[in-house]
Order: C-alpha cells, then structure tokens, then sequence
C-alpha cells in the first residue's frame, strides 16, 4: 500500500457523498470539495473560503438580552470546477452508460487529486478520462484544473463545457443542528459576469456582511477546436473537438478567486502563464518540505499510516495562514456547522501545528487576537470585564444561539491561552505583546466571573467540554483551565515588569494580588471517597443515564432526547475531566489520572468525535493498552471509513489533529509539561515500529521507537534537554540517544502481612475484640475479606455484613479502639516472626542493585518492620497515610516506585490478597502472588510461601 496517497479503484456510488469529503483539495485559504467535474451523479458542489460568509439575525421564539443576534455561515461560491462532457452528442456521467473502470488518488506528496474513468457511451464510443486537479499551496488564490479525453475504439466529436456556475446554493439546514444553513434568502448576490476571451469572470458581494469576491477562469486547449461557443447566460465555455482513436486533448482551467481586491484576471493569466507543471512543482517542493518533519511512519500497519498522513494533510490544507482566518470545525470540506471556528482549534489541531509547522500555529493564535476587539464587546455584553471570546464564529462575534452549551462555555478563554502557552513552550519565543494584551484581558474575564464563597474562588453556571452537562457550578476542568490561565497571566506580567518592560495594558499592584488571590484558592471539586475529581458540584448528585436500555439507534443522545432529560444524568458527550488531566498533567498523580479515567470512561457515549482520542491517550497513560488500541482505531479512521455517519457534511478536524495526538501523546507518551519534553514509549503490540519528528525550539527531534527500544536524535542545529520516563538527558546536533524498552527489574514492592510475616492472626483478635465489645458478628470467614484492605474498608466489610450503619463519631471511635488493640498487641513480634528466606532474598536484590520499598495498608508497617529487624533493608516505605485510596487502587504501588526512582512496569509487586493483586496490576506492574492461585486472581505467577521467592 502507498500510504501516501488515497483512492479507490472501484466506481461505488453510494460513496459518492462521502468520497466528495475525503476528495477536498485546500490551501488554508481557498478550498474545492471533491466532486465530480460533471454535475449529474454529484451529491453537493461545494467551492468555500475560509472566513467568506453572510450572517442573518437568529430568529428566536424567546430572546433574551444577550442572546447571539446573528448567524454566520460560510458560503458555497459560484463553482469552478464544473466541466461537461459530450461525446458524440450524448453527455458523459457515470450514471449512465458502462463505466469500465474508475478510479481517485489523492496524493499527498503532490496535493494532486487524480481521476481516470474508462467510460462506454450507450451507443459504443468508449473513451478515457483523466482530470487532475490542484489547490496551490504557493498562491492561495489559485486552482488549476486539466481535463483530458482520447478515445479508445474509433474517432469522436468530443464537446467540452467550461462553466464558472453561478447558481449553487448551500445546503439548507435539516433538524440536525449541526449541519446545514439558515438563510431565509440567497446571501450571495452576482452583480456581474461576463466572457472576456478565455476567461470566464464574475463579481459578487454578500446580502449582509459586506465582503466581496471576485472570480475568474482562463482556459487553455492543448489543440484547437473545431468550433468555440461562449455562453453569457450560464457563463460558460464550450470546445468541440474532433479527435481521432488514441488522440488526446487536455483542457486545462486556470482558476483565481479573490477578496482582497480585483486581481483574480490577472492571477488566473500569471498561472496559465507559468502553467500546471511549474506550480506543480512548487506544490511538491512545499509538501516535501513539509513532509520532512511531519511524515509518521508506522511499521506493521498500513492502514492506520495511511489514514494519519490523510488526516495530517487535510488539518494542512484547512488552516488558516494569515491571521484573519482559523481552522473551520469541518475545514474547506463542507457546511457542517456552518464554516464556524470553536475551540477545537486551539485545544486539538494547535499542538499538532506546534511541533510540525510552527508558523501555522502562531497564525491560529494571531487570528484570536485580531479578534481581541469584538471578544472585549461581548465581554462588556455578558456584565464581564476584560474580553470573552466567542464560542463559535467566524467574524468573531458570539454565533451560538443555544447559550447552554455554547456561551456558558466560557473555558474558550483558558483553551486559548492555553495553546499560547504551549505555543511558546514548543518555540521558546518570548511572549510578543499581543499574547501578553489576551493573557491580560482573559485573566480579568475570569476575576469578574468568578466570585469568592467561603474562601473559595468559585466559577458558577457554566458549561465545561462536555454538552451533556451545562449551566453547572465549579465545572473542574474551567476552574482547573481558568487556573492554569491566572497563573500565566502573572508570570507574564510579572516576566515583563522584571525586564522593565512596557506592558500592552497597566496592571496595578492590587489587581495582580486578586489574581494571585483567586488561582490559589481556586475550587477544585473532589470525593475523598472515590479518589476521583468531580467533573462539578453536582454531577455526583445526579441519576446514571440508562445506558442498558438505551437502544444504539438512540445515539447521538442529543438527536434523540431533550437536553433536560440528558441534563439531569450522568452522562457524557465527550471526556470533560479527563480532558483536563490531558491537559494539565503535571497537576494530577498517576493514581489520580488511572482512577479518574476508569470512573468517566462508564458514562462518557463518544457521541462526540473529540471523544475517541482522548480516552485513547488517557488509557495509554493509565496502562491500559487494549483500550488505548480500541480508541484510536476510532478516531484515525473516523472520516475515512465514516465511523460517525456524517462525513458527508465534512471532515472533522478536531478527530484528525486528535490522532496525531494519540500517536505522539498516547503511544510515544511525549509529554511537555510547563516545557519540560518527556516520553514514556508504549508500542502498540500490532506495531513493529514507529517513527515521527517534533521541531522543538526550532530543532527537529526525530524519534525511532520499536518494541524493544526507542531512539532519540536531533537532527538539526542546537540542542535539547529531554526526558525518557524518569531519565534526563541532552541531545546535541547529529547525536542520538537509545534506550531499552525491555522490562528490566530495578524494584520490587513488598507487602508485609502474609508476605513478610504474618500479622493477620493480630489483626484478627483486635477485630473480634471491638466486634465482641460492640454486638457485632466477625468470624474467620468474615476476616477473609479484610485481607488486603484498609482498616476503614474493613470496618464497612464488617458493617455491610452485619447490616449496621454507624455515624461518623461511632466509626472514630471504633477504629481507635481496633488500632490500638493492634498496636498493644504487636510487642509480642521478634525477629523470629520473620518469614523464612525473606533476609536472603533482600540480600540477592540489593546485590544486584535492585530496589526494596514496602506497599503495606497498615499504617503500623514502620513498627512492625523495626520488631523484626528488616527496617534498614528498604529503600522506600510508603506511608498509606499519604496516598489517596488503599488497595485495590494503585496508589501505594505507584508511591512506592516513584520513592524508590524505579519506572513502574520496571517493578514486581508481591502480595498474598486479591485486593493487593488488583493493585498492583493496575499500577501497569506484574504481580507475584503468595497464597492459592484460585484466591489470587490476575497474578502473573502464584508461590506457595515468600520461601519460595528467588531472584530468579
């Protein structure tokens, strides 16, 4: 397979609508959907500019102050791709007659889009088609077209007709909301065209917005027509051929589209001028370059190569390049919402350009800035100081008029600072005035929304990532975003006055103190009971969506159920928190990630596609490897194979910048936390190898990783300080650095009861005491149960099983009574206590440098290791008092590692309870069992005794 192309050798037409998608060819700036030269057997003609719309007032059954005024939606301009085809007086379609074979490649290495068709008329004539088509890269006003005919069986009276069709529409909307447009009138109005030799020419301004477009067609024939016919009436241009059998003629079509001014004449004249092979070559040069850096290469699976360097090339050919203009939701491939910008942009597609064309990045972010101004007036709309970006748009004015989940998502803010801050991070640019003048403006939007209640700084009636949950108090991930965008704010700030520096904006002393005042006591919801960051105030309180009796046709859920009903459950659209934690890594243990994860992963429906690659990146970081496989194969081949069903309406850009994310963040691990560039490799099993490039502060960093191994080199100028899992390194140009991927044992992780020694006859009788003395029923089959687990888990095993609630105060007490019964009780444990071949085995590790910690729940481990006389031995003894949840959850293993400075599948965990098994295996570990292997379920290797534990 060339998994730098992409095509189809097998004429399908129920494809027909999707393959008009995949088939876009863009630059950023001007964008061809892939249909059909010919009109019969097209599904939609779609011609866009990036940011060329008209807007209409939103008509509300109930408005209300501050509700968005108006739509904006690109528009389908006059088509230029258009060519008709007569052969022997009957027109060519594919629809009719015999098509021999039929084929489309899309090459990414030229950005040409290739057509061959063998076709057989109903009378006989049978003829060869080849179009290639091609969007520049080097101009972005033009496009050029070459249309080719020979006839196969005898010769042919062949008929071309070029048109510039002024008379497409944009889809009308349907009750899906997301796709579609709303004009109750045509928003395009032609006030003139005409024919002026070869060239087809109009002129067009919008109904309300103001902008104007010029357009032109200079045609060349590569013989000369037998008779030329131009159409004032439909503007069109027509050849007539004769062509003997094995004669060809090329038609080639010249195309300039511009809005800045009246050149598209001469523009369209200069490309005919210097003809298709000089800007073809221009285009190759410029993919190449690109290529060099941005190319993923993916050993052992074709398929998912190929669909990345398809998603890689349509996030090129979608964004935006000269500061007026961002990355549509559905690039320059269709209407789906409408043409408008949202924060996808700047919180998926942005990293990507970061580390691949960097300059492409900055333009997103300088298109944010240029709408500053309209961002402060809807600030001053929504009682807001500062400025407020807009949700969705493409003027920059608030477009959404479902203010639920669109204004309330005023995280728009943070996402873009955000990306800013990474931008700058990747480049190591200073911040340039303009980022300083949003990270002003933003951090004032946050101090006046937010309001301080009982000490906290809390964020109230808002909607976070996820649209299943809106208007809510203290979404985590705004308040953990809005945060991280105070505090950026006042290094900025603080950065500038260090350097006496003008800021864009006077920040006075106090204001500078509120900031710092509201970051720090900023509400970040949590249960200490689950471990887990809670997505708002009140997402625990709410009823689970029930996902056992909601039939699969049901989904979307918000094309099936009113938002209330969805609102009032736990469900999710998207990752919400979990995002966050993507984000903001560096503020989130590793238990906290893994439990998170695995809590929202149940009630999160990916009825969005931004869904897929996160969950796939966040499984790849909390060891679970079949689902981060499961969750990729579903975002790298979304658009392709139409996973969601809607790709008709355009790609999605969002899903394809998030499989590149899901490549480089998720299985190479790469992390750039605050600046600092770490990688944690974790190969696919499908995959022999993978290999991919990052420019980081302007070098490129290319990474060569195979399951055994992975390879750091810097393949240019300068020099890079890099992390491979817990080892710091530097990289000078030319060098390279190889690192073992093979697990190798630097730890192993004790627990102590049943492992050690045994102390559970201890804890038995300090149970049966404070039961006996409390009415309560404990035996030895009870006890079972406790094995493992902490002591306030034990006592709600012990009230579960008797069917007893207790307070809080009751609960205190008891364990007090129990732990010191326990206590009083471990003067009786000598040295002789210790299990034999334990000091032999501590021995063997340490002389083969490997690391001793102990993971014990008993908060008495350090004492009971002293009585036996093994306290030295360990390297690390974690405190299960510092660790958020006991066994079963990872945390102590996790703990333990880090103490010890060991990666984590780099140690062995050993325990005799299921609980202890279940934790370490959650920790990415393997587990040694000591006990029945029927009661240690999950253990990579069960042993009678610790006496049987050998090094070996």
């Amino acid at each position: 397979m060339d998994t730098m192309s992409f095509g189809y050798t097998e004429y399908d037409p129920s494809q027909t609508p999707h393959n008009e998608t995949l088939f876009t060819l863009a630059n950023g700036y001007l964008g061809l959907r892939g249909d059909f030269e010919e009109v019969e057997g097209t599904y939609h003609k779609g011609t866009y500019i990036n940011g060329f719309y008209d807007s209409e007032p939103i008509i509300y059954g109930e408005s209300a102050y501050g509700y968005a005024p108006n739509h904006e939606t690109i528009l389908n301009l006059p088509d230029p791709k258009r060519i008709e085809l007569e052969v022997e007086g009957l027109p060519f379609s594919l629809t009719r007659g015999v098509v021999n074979s039929s084929s489309r490649f899309l090459d990414f290495r030229t950005g040409i889009l290739t057509r061959t068709v063998d076709w057989s008329s109903a009378q006989g004539d049978r003829i060869r088609i080849r179009t290639e088509r091609m969007v520049s890269f080097a101009d972005k006003h033009c496009a050029i077209i070459s249309y080719t005919v020979e006839p196969l069986n005898r010769a042919l009276i062949i008929k071309l007709t070029s048109f510039l069709d002024i008379g497409v529409r944009n889809r009308t909307s349907r009750e899906d909301p997301r796709i579609g447009s709303k004009f109750t009138s045509k928003p395009l109005v032609v006030e003139q065209f005409f024919i002026e030799d070869e060239t087809l020419n109009f002129f067009a301004k919008t109904r309300n917005s103001g902008l104007t477009l010029y357009g032109c067609a200079f045609h060349e024939t590569s013989k000369e027509a037998l008779e030329r016919v131009p159409s004032d009436r439909d503007l069109s241009l027509s050849y007539t051929f004769r062509l003997g059998k094995g004669e060809q003629v090329t038609l080639q079509k010249f195309v300039a589209y511009t809005t800045e001014d009246d050149s598209a004449p001469f523009r369209a004249r200069r490309c005919a001028q210097e003809g298709f092979a000089s800007y073809a070559k221009k285009q190759e040069e410029y993919l190449s370059e690109f290529w060099n850096a941005g190319r993923i290469l993916i050993e052992g699976d074709e398929s998912s190569e190929q669909a990345l360097q398809f998603n890689i090339f349509h996030l090129l050919q979608s964004c935006g390049r000269d500061g007026l203009s961002s990355m549509p939701a559905k690039g320059l491939t269709g209407e789906g919402y409408e043409g408008h910008y949202f924060w996808d942009t700047e919180a998926y597609a942005l990293p990507m350009f970061c580390y691949l064309k960097p300059s492409l990045a900055k333009s997103l972010l300088d298109f944010r800035h240029t709408m500053l101004p309209k961002a402060r007036q809807r600030a001053r709309t929504m009682s807001l100081k500062g400025a407020l970006f807009p949700w969705r748009t493409i003027s920059g004015e608030e477009c959404s008029a479902y203010y639920p989940a669109g204004t309330a998502q005023y995280h728009i803010d943070a996402d873009i600072l955000y990306a800013v801050e990474k931008y700058l991070a990747a480049t190591a640019e200073e911040v340039p005035l303009e980022y300083a003048e949003m990270a002003i403006e933003t951090a004032r939007m946050w101090l006046s929304l937010g309001c301080f209640i009982d000490g906290e700084f809390c964020i109230n009636e808002v909607t976070g990532p996820d649209e299943y949950t809106a208007c809510v108090n203290n979404n985590t991930y705004t308040n953990l975003m809005a945060q991280n965008n105070l505090k950026f704010a006042i290094k900025v700030v603080e950065s500038y006055q260090a350097k006496d520096k003008m800021l864009p904006l006077a920040v006075g002393t106090d204001e500078l103190e509120e900031w710092k005042r509201a970051q720090g006591a900023m509400r970040i919801p949590f249960d200490r009971n689950l471990g887990i960051y809670v997505q708002d105030d009140s997402f625990l309180s709410k009823a689970d969506w029930p996902f056992a009796t909601t039939p699969k046709d049901k989904y979307p859920l918000l094309l099936n159920f009113h938002p209330l009903v969805i609102y009032r459950h736990r469900v999710l659209k998207q990752p919400d928190l979990v995002l966050a934690q993507f984000f903001l890594s560096g503020l989130f243990t590793k238990a906290e990630r893994i439990r998170n994860f695995l809590f929202y992963e149940s009630y999160t429906t990916g009825d969005s596609s931004l869904s897929h690659c996160i969950q796939s990146i966040m499984a790849s970081d909390s060891f679970q490897s079949l689902k981060a496989w499961t969750y990729f194969k579903k975002t790298v081949r979304l658009d392709i194979d139409d996973i969601h069903g809607n790709s008709v309406d355009g790609i999605h850009t969002a899903s394809m910048a998030g499989s590149w994310m899901a490549v480089v963040y998720g299985f190479a691990g790469f992390r750039d936390w605050k600046g600092t560039f770490s990688f944690d490799p974790k190969l696919p099993s499908a995959w022999k190898s993978l290999t991919f490039c990052l420019t980081l502060h302007a070098s490129v960093l290319k990474v060569s990783i195979r399951s055994d191994e992975v390879s750091y080199t810097l393949m240019t100028k300068g020099k890079l300080s890099l992390v491979h899992r817990n080892e710091s390194f530097t990289l000078n140009k030319d060098e390279s650095r190889t690192f073992s991927l093979r697990p190798k044992l630097g730890g192993v992780l004790f627990d102590l009861d049943g492992v050690l020694c045994d102390t559970a006859h201890l804890h038995y009788k300090a149970w049966k005491k404070v039961c006996e003395e409390n009415q309560l029923h404990f035996d030895r089959q009870v006890n079972k149960r406790l094995l493992g687990v902490s002591r306030e888990a034990s006592l709600q095993v012990i009230l579960d099983h008797n069917e007893v609630q207790w307070p809080e105060g009751k609960r205190r007490e008891v364990l007090k009574q129990k732990n010191d019964a326990y206590v009083a009780s471990l003067d009786t444990i000598t040295a002789d206590d210790l299990f034999p071949g334990v000091l032999a085995l501590f021995a063997d590790l340490k002389k083969q440098g490997v690391k001793i910690a102990l993971a014990s729940a008993s908060r008495n481990a350090r004492s009971v290791c002293k009585r036996l006389g093994i306290l030295d031995h360990f390297d690390a003894i974690a405190d299960i008092s510092s660790v958020q949840k006991p066994k079963p959850e990872a945390d102590i293993f996790l703990v333990a590692s880090e103490q010890i400075g060991v990666w984590y599948p780099d140690c062995i965990g050993i325990e005799d309870a299921k609980a202890g098994i279940e934790a370490i295996k959650r920790a990415g570990m393997k587990a040694v069992g000591i006990g029945s292997e029927g009661d240690l379920p999950g253990s990579d290797l069960v042993l009678g005794s610790t006496q049987e534990l050998t090094l070996d």
